[in-house]
């Protein structure tokens, strides 16, 4: 039976990812839209990198997978799913006569800011080591944004632990979704001297019989006299779409981190037995996870 999690999430950060830059300034990686709005976003390798990480600092992930053996950086070709999770989760290209590829079980979209940028830098320089010698300082300067971020990730779970003629155990496969999970609530990146926390302030989602990222670029963000609000509106619209004659509603969990939208009760009213806390929507989830798996 095919059943895939979907969950769409909301974090604030600053900075997150920078490219190439030009003469001494760092660029954030951004893009504009039609409307001549830039929004910086932190790509969907580096959410990966730090997922991967997480799941070698946390839960001891084999990353001895990788060789320059064939002149390429790649895994080993006697590695399989079997001694990674990471390739379990995320897949991988072998290139060789014959070649061997996975598809990723686990998708992840770029992490969007839901503010504009406005092109605001930061100047450095390195005045404190300088002056220990006697030297000029060298200058720099760093684009910054604060921002709240979103970004969307689909796990399909029929595809967990199976690879060709290798296919682990259920209770394996539940193992490394649920490592998955916690990771996803405790994310956070290092860059340049900070450690950012990308833990969910708002997640919606949940367990669905077909693979789609239902709530990918539905969130809205809005400023109001009370403050900061995420827009219900196409949320709701949403989740009154139905496939197979069911409602995605059904299935749909909201969790949110209370004192951060101001419009928090609302969510509350309007999806009442589907909204709690994000440590609730996790725990839901978890429980379909194990359910699928027959834990």
């Amino acid at each position: 039976m095919t059943k895939t999690v979907t969950m769409t999430i909301v974090f604030q950060a600053g900075s997150l990812n920078y490219g190439e830059g030009i003469a001494n300034i760092s660029e954030l990686k951004k893009f504009h839209r039609g409307n001549g709005e830039a929004y910086t976003y932190a790509s969907r390798q580096s959410l990966r990198y730090d997922i991967v990480r997480l799941g070698n600092e946390l839960f001891g992930w084999n990353l001895n997978t990788v060789d320059k053996a064939s002149g390429v950086v790649q895994f080993k070709k006697d590695v399989t799913i079997e001694d990674s999770v990471e390739m379990d989760l995320f897949g991988y290209l072998k290139t060789d006569k014959n070649s061997q590829k996975r598809a990723a079980v686990v998708r992840l979209s770029h992490a969007i800011s839901l503010e504009p940028y406005k092109s605001d830098l930061e100047f450095l320089n390195n005045m404190g080591l300088a002056s220990r010698i006697g030297a000029d300082p060298n200058l720099a300067q760093i684009e910054q944004h604060q921002s709240f971020y979103c970004y969307t990730i689909t796990i399909d779970l029929h595809r967990i632990g199976v690879d060709g003629e290798v296919e682990l155990p259920n209770q394996e496969k539940a193992k490394r979704v649920q490592q998955l999970l916690d990771i996803v609530k405790l994310l956070n990146r290092n860059i340049r001297g900070r450690r950012e926390n990308l833990s969910p302030l708002f997640v919606i989602g949940g367990v669905y019989d077909v693979a789609n990222p239902f709530f990918l670029g539905k969130i809205r963000l809005a400023s109001s006299p009370r403050g900061w609000e995420i827009e219900v509106a196409p949320i709701a619209d949403t989740m009154a779409q139905t496939f197979a004659g069911k409602p995605v509603a059904d299935e749909t969990r909201i969790g949110l981190v209370s004192g951060i939208f101001a419009n928090e009760d609302e969510f509350a009213q309007r999806f009442a037995e589907k909204t709690g806390s994000v440590e609730q929507f996790f725990r839901h989830i978890a429980e379909q996870v194990q359910t699928y798996y027959g834990e």
